[in-house]
């Protein structure tokens, strides 16, 4: 975090990273309408419209067509847990309808669709490792870690972005490391809204030092706003280890096991 910007959004500097699993967005050209399903799927259940059906629509506008057919979202990561579903999820809809236009990716209208559905959109959308600046619309791509075992572990409670911004002290502490790929810049880094986050969630510290207790633990930190964090591990058995030892001792938390992308 950098500073409060006059147009009401925040000047950030983020990484970017993306794991093998998360949400799955489906579109039946049989059907019609918009369906949510999954484990997830029925604290979105009452929503007349999401992120889903507005990149939908957004799309197209911007190419001049309509898409007919049914999209299901099948809602397999918690909601308002600080990994970016709702923005995937657009994503994955306008990289569907895309591919189904025939519309590059690389299309500067699907870049300005994307930064109109959200912040975090356009990375997404392009599904790369990057350092995001400006709103996080800007980025530049780095070296990832494709591979690398992560465990994702959310201690059941879910945080709004709005509060945890809102308690941010304003401190600039300056940039994120320039050199080195994700993990080392992210181990040089820091997550400025976890201490934010710890006030509207003070389970938060509870998952993070569970983590850091783990063997093979290597790079343990919240993830986004909250309340959802990770641990990356140097094996896939320390992993897998990890998986199964939160089950047993805290089978009211959330977790998944998967590898960087």
């Amino acid at each position: 975090m950098r500073r409060r910007r006059d147009d009401g959004y925040h000047e950030l500097e983020t990484l970017f990273a993306f794991v093998r699993d998360g949400d799955v967005v489906q579109l039946d050209p049989e059907g019609e309408g918009f369906a949510v399903q999954g484990p997830f799927g029925a604290a979105l259940a009452g929503e007349g419209d999401n992120l889903v059906t507005r990149a939908r629509d957004a799309f197209d506008v911007a190419f001049g067509v309509a898409t007919p057919g049914r999209i299901t979202l099948d809602k397999r990561l918690p909601v308002a847990s600080g990994l970016g579903g709702g923005s995937a999820d657009a994503a994955a809809t306008l990289r569907l309808l895309a591919r189904r236009a025939g519309v590059a990716i690389e299309d500067q209208r699907m870049f300005a669709v994307a930064d109109a559905l959200g912040s975090d959109v356009p990375a997404c959308l392009y599904g790369r490792t990057a350092v995001g600046t400006g709103r996080g619309e800007q980025l530049e791509w780095i070296d990832g870690a494709p591979g690398v075992p992560v465990l994702l572990v959310n201690p059941g409670v879910a945080v709004s972005t709005g509060p945890v911004f809102a308690a941010w002290d304003r401190v600039d502490r300056g940039p994120i490391p320039a050199e080195g790929d994700l993990i080392a810049r992210a181990k040089a880094g820091r997550n400025d809204l976890y201490p934010p986050a710890l006030t509207v969630a003070p389970q938060i510290a509870d998952a993070v030092a569970w983590l850091e207790r783990q063997p093979g633990a290597d790079l343990c930190r919240m993830s986004g706003s909250g309340a959802t964090c990770f641990a990356t591990f140097v094996d896939g058995a320390s992993c897998a280890a990890a998986a199964e030892r939160l089950r047993h001792e805290h089978p009211d938390w959330w977790c998944l096991e998967t590898v960087l992308s």
